[in-house]
Order: structure tokens, then C-alpha cells, then sequence
């Protein structure tokens, strides 16, 4: 299997350029950063690709020329450490129902003062009529919006003491480990040039593997049909890309499984 697909190497070299350096990264970004430009919004870590981007020097960059800095950061609470205040963007969203495994709404959004003037509800919420006064107007404004359900939004604070308590960062590590290990054996599998270096400077928990010019819809669909694995096969650009998630409840049976089934169902999809 691996030496029948190494020989399509040569089309897999048209496909993503690998990053390796985040200097350059940026460099490459900010040079399409213009007089007009007034809004930087990038992921923290990208949900295609699953790389971590430096987030924090965007945004050094961008207060430099009054730009206004909004980071997705859906991939990233309980995958890897998020200090706002270091990463000083003008607005970072991000769920905790991913990596956290707190109930799905949960998510927060974070502000810097500065920045909070800029955001006006559609509605306004009841603090703002004097029954849960904060003295913040963007608080009183927009946190508390008539009969809405609150329960997953107070979830997080005991998800974040559940992950505390059971040795998250072990589990963090550990799923780090068994990602590497699996990205290595899925890149030989297929022949293709990994999209970043191994460090944890660009990989988490999750990692993208390109493939070789394949009907992706089909093989999601035969890995779960054929092996019951269940795992997104996405379009990028002009590539197809195997994307994994490896959470606390992955074993590396579940790894060894996938490579397995990708074997088997890899040259049915490039026919």
C-alpha cells in the first residue's frame, strides 16, 4: 500500500506548501495587510488544517497600525493553554464543548476594554433596565437577554475544574503524543509531505494529513461503512486533507484502526 501510493508523490507536491517558521508566516500574512485593511481575523488554531498559528504576534502588529483584531479561538480552550491577556486581541471567541467537553453552547466571548465600545447588542439585554446593574455597559448590555438558557454557559467553570482535577495537561500530552505517532504512520501510508514541522509550535491534539487526488466524500463514507471509523475527509484549496482529533477517551487501537482502514479504503477512492 504505502509503495503503491508513494509513486503519486509528484501530484502531491503541487499541493500545500508545508509551514515551518512563524516568523515567516507572518511576514507572508502582513504583507497583504494594506492601507485599507481594518479588521484582522484569523484562527487560533485552524479547523481544516489544524495548525496552530502565533496569534499573539498578529496582534501585536495589527495595535501597531490601529487595526482591529478578532481571533477564533473554537479549536483551542483545553487543546492548548490560551493566555488573553498575552495574546492581546481586540475580541478571542471560543467554545469549550470541544476540547473542554463542557455541553455544546458553551462558549465565551472575551473583549479587551478598549475594544468592548465597538459592540452593540441587537437587543438589549435586562441589566440594562436597572435589574442587574454591573456598572460595565457591555456586560450590562449583552449578558443577559431575557429567558435564555444560561445552563451551558455555567458549565465551563466545572469543566474547567474537571480538567484540573483528572490531570488534563497528562491527557494533553499524552494525546499530543499518540497525534504524532499516528500523523507519521497516516503520512507514510499516503506519501505525503507533512503541512508543518513535528513541534509543538504548530501541532496539538489534531493534525491534517493530504491525500493523494482522491473522491474524499466516498472514502469518509467506506471508512465508516467498511470499518465503522468515523473521521472528516475535507476539500482544501485544491487538496483533499484527512483530518484527526485525538481526545482523552483515544486509545492507540483507535489510531492503529484508522491507519487499517485507511489502507484498505484509500485505493478504492482513487480509482
Amino acid at each position: 500500500m504505502a509503495a503503491g501510493l508513494r509513486g503519486r508523490r509528484s501530484r502531491l507536491s503541487r499541493g500545500p506548501a508545508p509551514l515551518t517558521d512563524h516568523a515567516a508566516f507572518c511576514d507572508g500574512l502582513w504583507s497583504a495587510v494594506t492601507a485599507r485593511t481594518r479588521v484582522l481575523f484569523i484562527s487560533h488554531v485552524t479547523s481544516p488544517t489544524a495548525l496552530i498559528l502565533p496569534v499573539a504576534e498578529l496582534c501585536r502588529r495589527a495595535r501597531e497600525r490601529g487595526i482591529i483584531t478578532i481571533v477564533d479561538g473554537a479549536h483551542a480552550p483545553g487543546q492548548i493553554p490560551v493566555d488573553l491577556a498575552a495574546i492581546g486581541a481586540d475580541f478571542y471567541a471560543a467554545n469549550a464543548h470541544k476540547w473542554l467537553c463542557a455541553p455544546k453552547g458553551s462558549a465565551f466571548l472575551h473583549a479587551r476594554p478598549e475594544a468592548q465600545l465597538l459592540v452593540e447588542p441587537l437587543a438589549i439585554s435586562w441589566g440594562d433596565a436597572g435589574f442587574a446593574v454591573t456598572g460595565s455597559r457591555f456586560l450590562d448590555e449583552l449578558q443577559w437577554a431575557g429567558t435564555r438558557d444560561l445552563s451551558a454557559w455555567l458549565a465551563i467553570p466545572a469543566a474547567l475544574r474537571f480538567w484540573e482535577e483528572h490531570g488534563g495537561e497528562n491527557v494533553r500530552l499524552r494525546c499530543r503524543q499518540l497525534a504524532r505517532e499516528s500523523r507519521r504512520e497516516l503520512s507514510r501510508l499516503t506519501g505525503a509531505e507533512a503541512l508543518c514541522p513535528d513541534s509543538a509550535e504548530w501541532l496539538a491534539q489534531m493534525f491534517a494529513v493530504p491525500l493523494p487526488p482522491c473522491d474524499g466524500p466516498r472514502l469518509q463514507a467506506d471508512l465508516l461503512a467498511r470499518h465503522q471509523v468515523e473521521v472528516p475527509v475535507t476539500r482544501w484549496r485544491e487538496s483533499s486533507l484527512l483530518r484527526v482529533s485525538v481526545q482523552a477517551y483515544n486509545s492507540p487501537w483507535d489510531l492503529a484502526r484508522l491507519a487499517e482502514a485507511l489502507a484498505d479504503c484509500l485505493p478504492r477512492a482513487t480509482r
